[in-house]
């Protein structure tokens, strides 16, 4: 179920879209429930944003049912009907609870089964249960549950009860539908909540039992920003110590950033301040220096990132040396061994294997042969004002320092670029190219002006 507005989070994106570990909420539950169920076999209820909520998991394969007008939990179960009454059971989550385990979903699904129930309830015992519905079990010890009752109509002989509702069910889906209509909207917000089912197929005599996630932080949503940070935190802790477990060393893992979604091999090292985001994906025996931030990246083996480095959508060969301070903007390929240095920029660029950049280079729709070497203050010119051009730049070739190739352009295995040079034209093999004016000295000048210029002082 993924309608709802979330007001307290004073927020004009719908709630099922905030994020946490890099990744929406409601992406995180269909992540959980697609190991459970083929995605095409998940309906996912909209209604706040519907539209927004849509474009930003279709490509995950779900269906989705519209809940034009949110009128509670119940309602968005009686809007589904039609499209889910041909399946013989029901799994309801709730799509801001990111934390759901897959695992905890299977025991759900198994108990609810095995109980031969109408209704199974996942329940849960926080610390604080304030703010929750609690269950009512027939009896201390018992699976079978009396009824789910909201915290303001508690009893002063119930106010002990901590186990609590987490909005996420089993159903069998005949007694579901027998039962849905006589849900009453008789609240103070006139709607329609799926809780009050339990009674109901309990009074009906139908079974109802519940069963405890093994984690409470599992089933716990979040209706402030805050609370929401509080998952993200959880999350991320979580995604490093699964990677601690699995040989990877992380310095102050309190102080990183690392998306659930990122893989790192064993022996690579991340010091503090990293960020590795999205579908980032690191080797084994790499270390990631401090204040670097990685983004949908391939890593192979023995790579060195230095401090400071952007790398966003490229990918760095077996044993390459970024940084510090570079940025690798998307479609880089750097190859084996290859070093990109302090300030260099690249994008859509492609360095071959033991191909050298440095210092304060632009590297913009360039392909570098093998064991190249680009000077400080190289900058590849690919824009003309209206469109991109490629640099071509072959095997063993030296540009120097401070040289400006203008796009398109070839420059031949083992040339030479002299430095300073502006070169327009290609460049064969072996050649050397020079595109600067002849050097001018004038002995004697500075000595003549200085003894005309009475106010020049040593």
């Amino acid at each position: 179920m993924a309608a709802g507005k979330g007001t307290r989070l004073k927020s004009k994106r719908a709630k099922v879209l905030h994020e946490i570990g890099g990744k929406a909420l409601l992406r995180h539950v269909i992540a959980s429930a697609s190991q459970i169920v083929p995605p095409h076999d998940i309906f996912v209820v909209i209604g706040h944003e519907a539209s927004h909520v849509e474009a930003a998991v279709k490509d995950t394969g779900v269906k989705f049912v519209h809940q034009a007008e949110q009128r509670g939990t119940g309602h968005a179960i009686q809007v589904a009907q039609s499209a889910v009454q041909g399946y013989s059971s029901l799994l309801v989550l709730s799509g801001d609870v990111p934390l759901l385990k897959p695992e905890t979903i299977a025991r759900l699904r198994d108990f609810h089964f095995e109980q031969r129930a109408a209704m199974t309830i996942l329940t849960a015992a926080p610390d604080d249960p304030a703010g929750y519905g609690r269950v009512l079990r027939q009896k201390p010890g018992s699976p079978e549950v009396a009824a789910i009752i909201e915290q303001k109509a508690l009893s002063s002989e119930q106010q002990n009860l901590h186990e609590i509702n987490s909005g996420i069910y089993a159903f069998e889906t005949k007694p579901l539908f027998a039962h849905i209509g006589e849900i009453r909207a008789d609240n103070a917000h006139g709607e329609y909540y799926l809780t009050d089912l339990a009674s109901l197929l309990v009074e009906a005599g139908e079974r109802v039992v519940a069963i405890e996630a093994p984690h409470a932080a599992e089933v716990l949503g979040a209706n402030t920003i805050a609370e929401m940070m509080d998952l993200d935190r959880e999350l991320r802790m979580e995604t490093a110590r699964k990677l601690m477990a699995n040989g990877v060393t992380i310095i102050r893992p309190d102080t990183v950033m690392i998306d659930s979604s990122v893989e790192v091999g064993a022996d690579t090292i991340i010091e503090p301040f990293v960020q590795l985001l999205g579908e980032t994906r690191i080797g084994e025996d790499c270390r990631i220096r401090s204040y670097s931030v990685i983004e949908d990246s391939t890593l192979d083996d023995h790579v060195l990132v230095r401090q400071g480095c952007v790398i966003v959508g490229s990918r760095i060969a077996h044993s390459a040396l970024i940084g510090p301070f570079s940025h690798l903007r998307p479609e880089s390929d750097i190859g084996e061994g290859a070093h990109i240095g302090n300030f260099v920029e690249t994008k859509k660029a492609k360095v071959g294997p033991g191909s050298k950049a440095n210092h304060l280079t632009y590297l913009g729709d360039t392909e570098i042969g093998t064991g190249s070497n680009i000077g400080a203050g190289v900058i590849t010119c690919n824009y003309d004002g209206v469109h991109k051009h490629r640099t071509l730049i072959g095997d063993r070739v030296f540009v120097g320092s401070d040289s400006t190739l203008v796009a398109p352009l070839t420059v031949g295995d083992g040339s030479y670029i002299a430095a300073g040079s502006c070169i327009t034209e290609d460049v064969p093999e072996n050649s050397l190219a020079l595109g600067r004016s002849r050097q001018t000295t004038k002995e004697g000048w500075a000595t003549s002006k200085h003894g005309s210029d009475k106010s020049h002082t040593r």
